[in-house]
């Protein structure tokens, strides 16, 4: 039914260090060129590894993505202090989990102000709170990863919790909450 295009993911060696996602002009020429060759919804999943990510979520929307995912693993790293060495093969690699997910509502906020297109948010989602946090501040859906490992019935627990609030606040549409975030 559609494509994602993971440009950000961390655990990937790049010739010249820089992922797609770092870069407006190199994120607009994948996307671009991806959306010459299918018709399929493109959901283009951005890096959290970037300074500001507003110019490069607006330039994947304008180059032709359907949906902006937000966002991909931080960048770490852990070292094996008995041998001295990285526990990754990559030295570097993906941090996920509930750490970084006030990285993840950030940037969620920021992309769903700054483009028109849907915004997938994702980043530390382990229960419903975290997932109504993602979708008041703007996303129009929520990913959840790292919770699924630990708990094999996250998904229907989220989904309950949601439910129940939307009763909570006597209503049945989640479009109701979708990026009411009250900033005074």
């Amino acid at each position: 039914a559609g494509l994602e295009l993971n440009i950000s993911c961390p655990n990937v060696r790049y010739k010249d260090k820089r992922q797609f996602a770092q870069d407006p002009k190199l994120t607009s020429q994948v996307v671009s060129q991806v959306r010459k060759v299918t018709r399929k919804t493109i959901i283009t999943k951005l890096s959290p590894n970037v300074s500001n990510i507003v110019p490069i979520a607006r330039a994947a929307e304008k180059a032709g993505t359907d949906v902006i995912s937000v966002i991909n693993t931080l960048t770490g790293m852990s070292v094996n202090i008995h041998n001295c060495r990285p526990f990754l093969g990559n030295v570097t690699g993906g941090l996920s989990g509930p750490a970084i997910r006030p990285v993840a509502l950030r940037m969620t906020y920021e992309v769903a102000r700054a483009v028109k297109i849907p915004v997938i948010g994702m980043g530390g989602i382990m229960n419903a709170d975290d997932a109504l946090q993602f979708l008041i501040c703007g996303a129009r859906a929520v990913g959840v990863g790292t919770a699924n490992f630990i708990n094999p019935r996250a998904m229907l627990e989220i989904n309950k919790g949601i439910e129940q609030y939307l009763k909570n606040k006597k209503t049945t549409n989640v479009k109701q909450i979708i990026g009411k975030l009250k900033i005074q």
